[in-house]
């Protein structure tokens, strides 16, 4: 495998984990009897998990090295995902949603830090192609789940599975990751140990954070809203899920080339526009068929524009890379997590329709400071341009 590609199964072997636990949320919802709201709650406590991984890991992150916190988050996120399942109650499963968001915020970081870097040492663009990663992993084990919630495979067993094929394919890959040197152009500081975004920072927090918004309400509602608004199969309602996510990858794993020709800004006003698009389809949808065409195009449109937010905090150069990735990230991945349990306390009261209607103001917002985003990649000198840019 090329360096960078261990990098890439960074995002996938997360995905795999934490979308098989986000696709049977429904049966979380059953088995410890919750309200859409008392769902969101949980969810919110996993949020503040994350928001701490994303606060407190930076500088634990430079000092372990990509390889030691690649096997520390990966493993520890997919065991945590693995054993919620298996508690008999929503009390001792409270901290384990927290520890879980842990070591996903710190994921985040590593698995950005060393994109970037790589980014530079290849002359060209990958970070799209590696939450497309991300995205593919959530699109397999998505398709998955559906197929196990039909058959009637429990949660328990089904997380098991995905912690034990994580546990042996991170194993191999990730023994050979290695660190890439920082870009030339980066801020000599070290971390400091928790990283806050500063005020030029925010209009690429909005950016980033909108589409996020709109990836958590497909990724962690869709399958109850298809169930309770359609009342169609486990199965269908699964689609949902491997819908988006599909699209969101076919996305991300295409789009480094167009960004490169046409430059981020008009790229990101167009795929806002379609996320916008999808979102209303899904909120007015009279047909499952409808709505799950609104959750294909809300995927495509969410697809690359927070991995262009992470690109351009990482290629800013008033603070160390680490330090505006995990700003940045704090910020977006608040609202990733910390959004779907608001959306579900609005589905609880307003009817979960208007939940995703509370989505389109906010990638309205982001429309507004798209100016933030760099119109070129950062120079990086001394480094030769690849003649073709491959994987």
């Amino acid at each position: 495998m090329k360096p960078h590609h261990r990098i890439f199964f960074i995002q996938f072997a997360v995905a795999l984990s934490v979308g098989a636990f986000l696709s049977r949320l429904p049966d979380i919802q059953i088995k410890y009897s919750l309200t859409e709201g008392e769902l969101g709650l949980l969810l919110a406590i996993m949020s503040l998990g994350v928001l701490c991984g994303l606060t407190f890991s930076a500088r634990f992150i430079e000092r372990l090295g990509a390889r030691t916190t690649a096997f520390v988050t990966v493993f520890g996120a997919a065991l945590f995902y693995a054993l919620i399942p298996w508690m008999p109650s929503v009390p001792l499963a409270m901290p384990l949603f927290f520890i879980a968001g842990i070591f996903a915020g710190a994921f985040e970081i590593n698995a950005n830090i060393e994109t970037d870097r790589h980014e530079a040492l290849l002359g060209y663009r990958i970070m799209s192609r590696a939450h497309g990663m991300w995205s593919l992993g959530f699109c397999i084990t998505a398709l998955v789940a559906a197929g196990m919630r039909q058959a009637a495979v429990s949660i328990e067993l089904h997380t098991f599975m995905v912690l034990v094929t994580v546990l042996i394919a991170g194993s191999i890959v990730f023994s050979g990751i290695e660190n890439a040197p920082r870009r030339q152009d980066a801020h000599p500081g070290d971390a400091p140990l928790v990283a806050f975004p500063t005020i030029g920072l925010l209009p690429l927090c909005l950016i980033g954070a909108a589409p996020l918004l709109a990836e958590g309400a497909s990724v962690d509602w869709s399958a109850i809203y298809m169930r309770d608004v359609f009342a169609v199969e486990p199965f269908v309602g699964g689609l949902s899920v491997a819908i988006f996510s599909s699209f969101i990858a076919i996305g991300r794993l295409s789009m480094d080339s167009v960004i490169d020709r046409f430059n981020p800004r008009p790229v990101t006003i167009t795929l806002l526009g379609i996320a916008a698009i999808g979102v209303v389809l899904v909120a007015t949808a009279t047909h499952p068929v409808v709505a799950l065409a609104g959750f294909g195009l809300t995927g495509i449109g969410c697809s690359s524009v927070y991995p262009l937010a992470i690109s351009a905090a990482a290629r800013r150069t008033d603070r160390p890379a680490p330090v505006n990735v995990a700003a940045l990230g704090q910020t977006t991945f608040l609202v990733f997590f910390a959004g779907p349990p608001l959306l579900g306390f609005v589905a609880e009261h307003f009817g979960i329709r208007f939940s995703y209607w509370a989505v389109v103001p906010v990638l309205a917002a982001a429309l507004l400071v798209t100016r933030a985003l760099a119109a070129d990649p950062a120079p990086v000198t001394g480094q030769p341009e690849p003649a073709q840019p491959h994987g």
